[in-house]
């Protein structure tokens, strides 16, 4: 295993070229779609101005998978991300999606079995109740942090919130304890969604 604990360094150049200091070699985008797939990790820097730009790279690779009819990314998704964009609640989607996707990605070997073994009932089925289960749990968060929000186009006061949760102006400190059990609890229930599927059959 020549692997280091490293990223590859790959240089941008004014023309577009992509250069792998590693290899000393030029690469494309499918190049380093390759090296992500294979868990090869890389930072990308602008040649002329040193900033990082693995970012837009990363993006720029997934826009050229979807170019390719590789359609991973539902349409519903990309409009709900796009509203978040300069929206109150923007700091706390990057570290569910990213907990989210860790979790599939600790399970995806279990769905796999799933679809190998199951009979009756398609491991689909159990993928969908759990992308909605994640769903609900993500808008009730949201719902949450309204009243510490600003404004917030729904139109939801801060009075107006669900049926039990409404809160006298005095109670703020009982509300962010409410809020940190109920986070603590939507993050509980995703550690267990692995076990969901498989406990629900006894």
């Amino acid at each position: 295993m020549a692997k280091t604990d490293e990223p590859t360094v790959i240089k941008k150049y004014a023309n577009r070229r992509l250069y792998n200091t590693g290899t000393s070699t030029y690469v494309t985008l499918e190049d380093l779609a390759e090296m992500v797939k294979a868990e090869e990790d890389f930072i990308v820097f602008d040649a002329k101005t040193s900033e990082d730009i693995t970012r837009s790279v990363l993006t720029q690779i997934i826009f050229e998978q979807e170019n390719k009819g590789q359609n991973l990314l539902p349409i519903s998704f990309l409009r709900q991300l796009i509203r978040f964009y300069g929206d109150s609640m923007q700091t706390l989607v990057p570290p569910y999606l990213e907990y989210s996707l860790e979790s599939f990605v600790r399970d995806q070997e279990k769905f796999r079995q799933q679809m190998a073994s199951t009979f009756g009932v398609s491991p689909f089925d159990t993928l969908d109740e759990q992308v909605r289960r994640n769903t609900e749990m993500f808008e009730r968060a949201m719902r949450m942090f309204m009243p510490f929000g600003a404004g917030g186009e729904g139109g939801e006061r801060p009075g107006h919130a669900d049926p039990g949760q409404a809160t006298a102006p005095g109670e703020s400190k009982s509300d962010l304890d409410e809020m940190k059990r109920q986070l603590a609890e939507m993050q509980k229930q995703l550690n267990n969604l692995a076990g969901g599927g498989s406990s629900s059959s006894s």
